[in-house]
């Protein structure tokens, strides 16, 4: 296995500072504001950037150490294979969101709808586009019966590391 080796391009900043007691994806963070502090080599990236309302974020959870292949979700009780869950361990620790971009000024992004932890390493931005990025889904697994309960669930210990 070839081993791949990522640079961030920035810092997300959040108020989150425990991986404890945080929202479990945007939806439970709607109104929470945060911003990016992009590594000045970057800032010429941006240029466009401002006319898109949303962004991906893809970002390294540089707190999590390890993984399971079976896991129980923040939206269930019964365990699931770790790909049918967003499940912030993961084996390459890759985490994404959808924020909306607030503002651009240099090398800051202001953001809101985020639900990292302060500090995590940014990967990557890409413009969200509705008509590439939303998809006619019909089938949701098992989160048919639970994926409203993202707006209000907040992390426990189940995914927080050990060394925290």
């Amino acid at each position: 296995m070839n081993s791949v080796v990522f640079t961030p391009i920035g810092v997300i900043h959040t108020p989150f500072t425990s991986l404890d007691d945080m929202p479990i994806q945007p939806t439970g963070a709607k109104d929470v504001v945060g911003e990016i502090r992009l590594n000045e080599e970057f800032v010429e990236g941006l240029e466009d950037l401002d006319g898109f309302s949303h962004i991906h974020l893809l970002y390294h959870l540089h707190k999590n150490t390890d993984f399971k292949l079976k896991v129980t979700p923040f939206m269930d009780t019964v365990p699931r294979g770790l790909f049918s869950t967003r499940a912030p361990r993961r084996p390459n620790m890759i985490g994404m969101s959808v924020v909306r971009l607030e503002s651009i000024e240099g090398n800051i992004l202001r953001i809101r709808g985020i639900d990292v932890l302060d500090g995590t390493p940014l990967l990557d931005i890409k413009p969200y586009v509705a008509k590439f990025d939303v998809a006619p889904a019909d089938r949701f697994g098992w989160l048919d019966q639970n994926a409203d309960k993202a707006e209000t669930l907040r992390s426990d210990h189940r995914f927080v590391a050990k060394s925290e």
